[in-house]
């Protein structure tokens, strides 16, 4: 019976609507020119909603991933996923540019998963260069994350390079460095195609 009723209340409520309109517009005053048919309906909007994530392009081997906002320019960074020599993906990095004037020049937020050992910090080395060292900074439920400062010196070698290699160690094998390729592949065009904004 719920079935039957759903149906006829639609239809009758689409009648009443088209009711309600044909009298407003035989009430309104005749101008000569006629309104648009369906000038009062909601087309609708392609697109994200505000504050949700999407994909702008993809330069390279680099998504550049943005969120929407209310009005203005929507906030971007670059995003790759790694993945270990076998091809699974194991972590998540996300590069943005920085305003000028401070010692970091670019931030980088990468996010690895729970069953990291922190103390044994992030690595990072651009082309065989000496690696440096990260520490993570707070847990989510996704994973642990270590919030980067690239200098001026980072982000010139990631421009001129071809990979880095991420490297963190695995709670359960301690004595085991889990390596990760980063490709450098589409970096520039990508970099300076952001806008800088706070991380």
């Amino acid at each position: 019976m719920i079935r039957k009723l759903v149906p006829l209340n639609m239809v009758a409520a689409a009648l009443l609507c088209g009711t309600a309109i044909a009298q407003e517009a035989t009430e309104e005053p005749e101008t000569g020119a006629e309104a648009e048919v369906g000038s009062d309906l909601d087309l609708g909007q392609s697109g994200p909603r505000v504050g949700e994530q999407y994909v702008k392009e993809q330069t390279g081997d680099w998504n550049i991933s943005c969120i929407k906002t209310e009005g203005g320019e929507d906030p971007c960074a670059m995003v790759q996923v790694l993945s270990n020599p076998q091809g699974d993906p194991i972590a998540e990095i996300s590069i943005g540019k920085l305003p000028e004037g401070g010692a970091a020049v670019a931030w980088a937020n990468v996010i690895v998963p729970l069953e990291t050992l922190l103390q044994a910090q992030l690595a990072m080395s651009i082309d065989g260069a000496p690696r440096k060292l990260y520490n993570y900074h707070h847990c989510i439920p996704v994973g642990c994350v270590a919030q980067l400062g690239l200098t001026q010196g980072d982000v010139d070698a990631m421009k001129s390079g071809q990979k880095a290699v991420m490297s963190l160690v695995p709670a359960r094998l301690p004595d085991q460095i889990l390596n990760m390729d980063m490709s450098l592949g589409g970096f520039t065009a990508g970099f300076d195609g952001l806008t800088a904004s706070a991380n």
